[in-house]
């Protein structure tokens, strides 16, 4: 694990619970409900892990309502809720909230054959989500902070894949599990994900 230095961050992001009708879709920027005690649960642990490892009572969020009622929860018990759109989860365009099924198997296949690149339905490349992850990564206001935040999978797996070149589809991990931690130390010039932690919620 590489050691955090002023410039760095130190980012613990969880995956956000798991949301209501989203089985078999295409679930990008759709914004699904969550149960209210899950999101609870896992803001308790989050709050456990800020008393455990320190850092501010802050809490970043996609300002998707999967995540964003997590930060909800933490607000009530006093946390300070900052929400991102740097967060969000990738936008599959015209694909979003689709039944993967009725998804053109010719456009599936060129979005795999063209991974990095290639906009599914017409939405985000997966180079412009690491843009994103990026940005947020090396947003001066984080510098030297321990930042804890909930978001997606897709934006997690960005993160967990940020420098490898080329990216490939069999590259992609299976994503995290909803509630499971990553923690990943940002440096001037590294990022060392740690291996995921947790359970879901």
């Amino acid at each position: 694990m590489a050691e955090t230095t002023p410039a760095g961050v130190d980012l613990r992001i969880w995956r956000h619970p798991r949301a209501e009708g989203a089985a078999g879709r295409c679930i990008g920027q759709t914004d699904l409900a969550v149960d209210r005690r899950r999101a609870r649960r896992l803001a308790h642990r989050i709050r456990a892990d800020q008393r455990r490892a320190g850092g501010a009572r802050v809490i970043l969020t996609s300002p998707l309502r999967r995540a964003a009622e997590v930060g909800r929860w933490l607000r009530r018990w006093g946390w300070t809720h900052h929400i991102d759109a740097r967060l969000s989860e990738v936008d599959f365009g015209r694909w979003d909230g689709q039944r993967w099924a009725d998804i053109d198997p010719a456009e599936l296949a060129a979005w795999t054959d063209a991974f990095l690149t290639h906009r599914p339905g017409g939405g985000e490349s997966v180079a412009m989500l690491r843009e994103r992850v990026r940005a947020l990564l090396d947003d001066p206001a984080l510098a030297g902070q321990t930042a804890r935040a909930v978001g997606h999978a897709g934006w997690l797996n960005a993160l967990r894949t940020l420098d490898h070149a080329p990216l490939r589809a069999l590259d992609w991990p299976a994503a995290l599990r909803h509630g499971q931690m990553l923690r990943v130390v940002r440096t001037p010039t590294s990022c060392s994900p740690d291996h995921p932690a947790g359970a879901a919620p």
